[in-house]
């Protein structure tokens, strides 16, 4: 489909001097030259204005279930219809979906002006909101590269599909900024987030950014605004798997997201520009379970590993979720523990 998207206008930029443009959505916070397209693909400075470069550009749609994005205690056992496009505010060395993340500038350019071509459609909201009926799903999910820099596209699918009470989900690396998440806030439901380490030579060394702090402060304003929340730390061996970082991480989940906020630690893979260290041991995950646990986390799951993920009361010990291959199958709680009453953080 040929798809004009001149008319939807950026938000959340300024203009600087000699028609430079800053963008605002993310804590990048970029300063782009007349002419340039943004770090992370989707804007471009023209003649010291801001405009949208890859509005409905899609390169990814699937219909997955809830539980893969992972999202374990955000209506379990439904259906998320799942939408990415082109590009990354960062540029981690590990990504899974590096061709398309990290694609480069002049092949993003050839896509937009075939409009149909290499794996991608132009695919209007309300295409989008109509595909995710069609699937039979009861949610939308924006995800396999980072939805903030999409934040238009995603504000506007995001308001139809609440037209629909179809419930909405980012997969985020969380650097989205707050005026930003006060934006979208009325219409997303589910903020799950990569929590990668907790230091910044991490944020600088493997994902390309300046400092984790961004990610932090968006998450904890995530929470304030009503968001559920999930988290999810792939551990990589030598990088973020030193019990002080697991420490430090679990500590700040239970600290500022509470006890019940869910913690996916998962296997890492060799991949893209990391290809040189082995796979996560699976001690090093169970490590990670046992240290959450100590610090007061209630619900931790590994991932990217074959074996149970069921979700237990930690009060009473009854089987709350039943889950078959990652996916709920048998769900047993009414958002709490039908046995003891207590509170199990899971939206249904």
């Amino acid at each position: 489909m040929n798809c004009d998207f001149s008319n939807i206008k950026a938000i959340l930029w300024e203009k600087k001097e000699n028609n430079y443009v800053q963008c605002n959505i993310c804590h990048n916070r970029c300063i782009i030259a007349p002419g340039n397209i943004s770090r992370c693909l989707s804007r471009k400075n023209v003649d010291g204005e801001m405009q949208l470069h890859t509005f409905g550009i899609v390169s990814s749609l699937a219909d997955d279930p809830i539980e893969k994005k992972p999202l374990y205690h955000f209506h379990p056992g439904t259906r998320v219809f799942s939408v990415g496009g082109w590009g990354c505010n960062f540029s981690c060395l590990h990504c899974q979906n590096w061709n398309i993340s990290q694609i480069p500038k002049e092949e993003v350019e050839k896509i937009i002006k075939a409009q149909i071509g290499t794996g991608a459609e132009c695919v209007t909201p309300q295409m989008l909101v109509e595909l995710t009926e069609k699937h039979n799903c009861q949610g939308l999910a924006w995800t396999y590269n980072e939805p903030t820099i999409w934040l238009e596209y995603t504000i506007e699918s995001a308001k139809l599909a609440k037209e629909k009470d179809l419930y909405t989900v980012y997969v985020t690396n969380g650097y989205i900024t707050p005026e930003a998440l006060d934006i979208i806030s009325p219409y997303l439901d589910a903020f799950r987030v990569d929590l990668k380490s907790y230091d910044d030579e991490f944020y600088r060394n493997i994902c390309g950014v300046k400092d984790a702090r961004g990610v932090f402060e968006s998450t904890i304003h995530a929470k304030k605004l009503g968001m559920h929340i999930e988290t999810v730390t792939n551990i990589i061996p030598t990088h973020n798997d030193s019990d002080e970082t697991l420490k430090n991480l679990a500590s700040w989940i239970v600290k500022n997201l509470g006890e019940d906020t869910p913690w996916h630690v998962t296997r890492f893979f060799p991949y893209c520009k990391l290809q040189d260290l082995p796979p996560t041991p699976l001690e090093t995950l169970e490590k990670a379970v046992k240290i959450g646990r100590e610090a007061g986390l209630n619900f931790i799951y590994m991932g990217n590993i074959s074996g149970e993920s069921d979700t237990i009361c930690p009060n009473c010990g009854k089987l709350a979720i039943k889950r078959n291959h990652k996916t709920a199958v048998d769900i047993n709680t009414n958002g709490s523990c039908k046995s003891c009453g207590k509170n199990l953080n899971v939206v249904l």
